[in-house]
């Protein structure tokens, strides 16, 4: 909690200080002017009042100034008592504000502030645990639907040992692809959980970010020419940058692989790669379906996947943005997702070699 600009110690000194010199002052303005009234006449009784000011004085300021301490006296724990009561409004789940008297604004403020911290927390914590089950419930079907074809097809072959040769393979074939994919599936799960739980030492060199790209795309080659699509790579002569040539291959990968497979087909896949400031920046930039705003904002969520048409097409787990957000920044840099007239950019932003 930051120091209060004013404390209410130093507000309440100041407020009995100017009250006691302000009864005080009053008190003795009085008692002269009573002096100077009552010298002008013979009254016996005025002449007994008189000769008895300084006492009625005396008296005066004792019963004030103990009436004054005495209520400056139970201030503190008045104000005590206001911020032990409001301590019990903080946790309560609802936006009544705080109220305190004038002398604890800054505590009111103070109090406001950490109750809705704790709102927010709460739900920030609600959306994680809905989160994670929605996660868990991604994770089960996942794993699910491939499995369920392996066993599926190994009942197949268990039960008809004498089916043809041609069907057999068929069988073995489809199992096998469906047991690959379960197993790309765990292992990108087992990569995401070590990014987020456990400190990933990174082997940092000089890259040349041309050719690093290029043999990255040239994996692709297959699938880009089976839906008609190319690559226009551009990047500027001797752009180095400081990483890990695998783990940054993974990313580059990654997003390539976004791209073959969410593009139109027959259509071209950009990449460049330019200077700006002390960084590199890398665009991937394809034509494809626009990706509505409230998608975009969660793509590097794992297991975050759009609409079921491209899922049932794609087959991916949603877990390749989220690893390469989780590399990105590992090396200090950036990256970032947008999407409107139907194309979609990535920018990565990287550290270039000095």
């Amino acid at each position: 909690m930051k120091e209060q600009s004013f404390p209410i110690k130093k507000k309440l000194e100041f407020r009995l200080l100017f009250i006691l010199i302000s009864y005080t002052t009053i008190g003795f303005i009085a008692l002269l002017l009573f002096q100077f009234v009552f010298s002008a006449f013979k009254n016996p009784i005025i002449e007994w009042l008189y000769w008895r000011l300084d006492v009625i004085y005396f008296f005066y300021l004792c019963i004030g100034l103990t009436c004054i301490f005495h209520y400056y006296w139970k201030k503190p724990w008045n104000y005590l008592d206001e911020v032990i009561s409001a301590t019990q409004t903080v946790y309560e789940q609802n936006n009544h504000t705080i109220e305190l008297s004038e002398p604890l604004r800054e505590v009111e403020q103070q109090m406001n502030q950490i109750k809705m911290s704790i709102l927010l927390s709460q739900k920030a914590a609600k959306e994680a645990e809905d989160k994670k089950n929605e996660l868990v419930m991604y994770l089960a079907h996942d794993i699910r639907t491939p499995l369920t074809a392996v066993i599926g097809y190994l009942s197949l072959l268990d039960e008809a040992p004498d089916m043809p040769a041609e069907q057999n393979a068929k069988y073995v074939g489809i199992a096998l692809d469906k047991a690959e994919r379960l197993e790309t599936l765990i292992n990108e799960l087992f990569e995401v959980t070590r990014y987020h739980t456990s400190p990933v030492q990174l082997k940092k060199i000089s890259l040349d970010l041309y050719a690093l790209l290029v043999q990255v795309i040239d994996e692709f080659y297959p699938a880009l020419s089976e839906r008609g699509n190319t690559v226009n790579i551009s990047v500027e002569d001797s752009l180095n940058v400081i990483g890990d040539p695998e783990k940054l291959a993974r990313v580059f990968s990654n997003l390539i692989k976004n791209a073959v497979a969410y593009s139109y087909p027959d259509t071209e896949i950009y990449v460049s790669a330019k200077v700006k400031g002390k960084n590199a920046v890398v665009i991937f930039h394809n034509h494809g379906q626009t990706i509505p705003a409230e998608q975009l904002a969660n793509i590097f969520d794992k297991f975050n996947r759009l609409d079921e048409a491209r899922l049932s097409y794609t087959g991916g787990v949603g877990l390749g943005l989220s690893i390469a957000k989780e590399i990105v920044n590992l090396h200090g840099g950036e990256i970032i997702a947008q999407s409107n007239n139907e194309t979609v950019s990535f920018t990565i932003t990287l550290p270039i070699a000095s």
